[in-house]
């Protein structure tokens, strides 16, 4: 005889298992996760961050000390090859002048927000094309080419539809920033394997909780990768768009600073802000991207790659 607990008049709907607030939905990647953990022993926030810049600013510091070699060697001449010494004095004018922080604040709000933008436009955009196959096939093509065309592409463009104004820059970012968000969720839904579908489902859950609750959650390190890649975009498709588009009401950053610095033909300026946009690339990396990374793999039982 079947035991007593057992109820087999009673059907069961599978739909009012789920809580309200669907922490089904949400425990099964978590779970599936947990299988694969490895414990790793906490650290003090200062050797986070230690080891992870150290090994850069350590290579920086040979980089300068080997140019600083060349320049004292070689004797080139100062407005072809500066020395670091020329670099150095070029930033504190212009950190005196104000003209570093102005760039430097304008560059990095536009970026910003184009970039929180492009994932506000991407995300659904990917969320879409992964749930519906027929849509996918139709504009995957479109957009993986669009990831491959130079932002710097879009200026003339954007400067005869918006004029010489932030709406300009702001279109050069979101179309070098979105296609490689895009790209990334799929590529990260694509990874996540066909039974957290199908449990989901077995779960009672729409096809928006699906998409949101269960496979963009588990899509979440190729999604992070396709991020990281849209930061990028963004960041030298603003630059490209400063550099052109000038005048009008655009505002002075790094791009504006750097062809400033063209047409005065001063190399040590020039230099000054091409490494400045360099450290703000790497700063960016290792105190945003990178912890997230970690965080992210460390979770899935994952080892960040180069880590120990």
């Amino acid at each position: 005889m079947l035991p007593d607990t057992v109820k087999l008049t009673e059907p069961v709907d599978v739909r009012e298992r789920i809580a309200p607030d669907h922490d089904d939905l949400r425990s099964i990647e978590s779970g599936l996760d947990a299988l694969q953990s490895v414990d790793v022993r906490p650290r003090s926030t200062l050797r986070r961050v230690l080891r992870a810049t150290l090994p850069t600013l350590a290579l920086l510091i040979a980089l300068v000390a080997a140019w600083q070699v060349y320049v004292l060697v070689a004797h080139p001449r100062p407005d072809i090859v500066p020395g670091p010494a020329d670099v150095g004095a070029a930033l504190g004018d212009a950190w005196t002048s104000g003209q570093l922080q102005l760039a430097v604040t304008t560059s990095l709000t536009r970026g910003a927000t184009g970039f929180v933008i492009a994932i506000l436009v991407a995300t659904p955009i990917g969320l879409l094309l992964a749930e519906v196959a027929p849509l996918r096939r139709a504009f995957g093509p479109i957009i993986s080419g669009l990831q491959v065309l130079p932002s710097v592409a879009w200026v003339p463009a954007a400067i005869l539809w918006f004029g010489l104004s932030d709406g300009a820059v702001y279109f050069v970012v979101l179309m070098g920033a979105i296609p490689s968000i895009v790209n990334g969720l799929l590529a990260g839904v694509d990874q996540v394997p066909p039974a957290l579908r199908r449990v989901g489902l077995v779960l009672g859950a729409s096809r928006r909780q699906l998409s949101t609750k269960v496979m963009l959650p588990a899509a979440l390190p190729g999604y992070f990768g396709g991020l990281k890649q849209g930061w990028a975009f963004s960041w030298r498709s603003l630059m490209a768009a400063e550099i052109i588009a000038t005048g009008g009401s655009m505002g002075f950053g790094l791009g504006s600073m750097l062809q400033q610095s063209r047409d005065l033909a001063d190399i040590a300026s020039v230099l000054a802000t091409v490494l400045t946009i360099l450290v703000i690339g790497v700063v960016v990396e290792l105190l945003v991207f990178a912890p997230i990374e970690r965080g992210l793999l460390s979770r899935r039982g994952l080892r960040p790659t180069g880590s120990r």
